[in-house]
């Protein structure tokens, strides 16, 4: 008996959109990491990234290593609405769903640890809710960086203990 195996193929993404909030008391904070991981590419892959008011974020493009054309994007939108600048470029550029990766942070993961997936849901996350209703799909590659949860400190730890009490 011959069995018939699927071939996958193995699609490179053309976007890569890195999810944060834009304003300075963001920076350097973990709900950012999707922004510091876009602009490490930016720095790695040698693509400056520039305020482009059509797109509603900074915006690059240029080469990946492996010689494919690939633009960045940092949504200078906040959060919930990063899925307008996503769908800016997608539009604008007529790329599929499939060929955007983006890049957040996950509570839920340990610090440091990243989890890839070709789809999926939003999982109760702010810019994922608007990525999908603004590609029109949950069918696009994420890739979550966790940050672990925040620990609870002197006020909060105390009401939480006089809750469950």
């Amino acid at each position: 008996m011959i069995e018939a195996v699927a071939q996958k193929t193995l699609v490179i993404p053309q976007l890569v959109v890195g999810l944060g909030n834009p304003e300075p008391k963001y920076d350097q904070t973990r709900h950012n990491i999707g922004f510091a991981a876009l602009e490490a590419l930016s720095r790695f892959w040698k693509i400056p990234l520039a305020e482009n008011r059509k797109f509603q974020g900074e915006y690059g493009e240029g080469m990946a290593p492996n010689g494919d054309k690939i633009r960045l994007l940092k949504p200078l939108t906040y959060m919930n609405r990063s899925g307008q600048a996503m769908q800016a470029v997608t539009s604008w550029y007529k790329l599929q769903p499939e060929l955007v990766l983006v890049i957040y942070d996950d509570m839920d993961l340990p610090l440091g640890k990243t989890r890839l997936r070709l789809s999926g849901s939003a999982g109760g996350h702010n810019g994922m809710k608007s990525a999908i209703a603004h590609l029109g799909t949950q069918n696009f590659p994420r890739l979550r960086i966790g940050i672990g949860k925040p620990k609870m400190q002197g006020l909060a730890m105390i009401q939480v203990l006089f809750l469950m009490s």
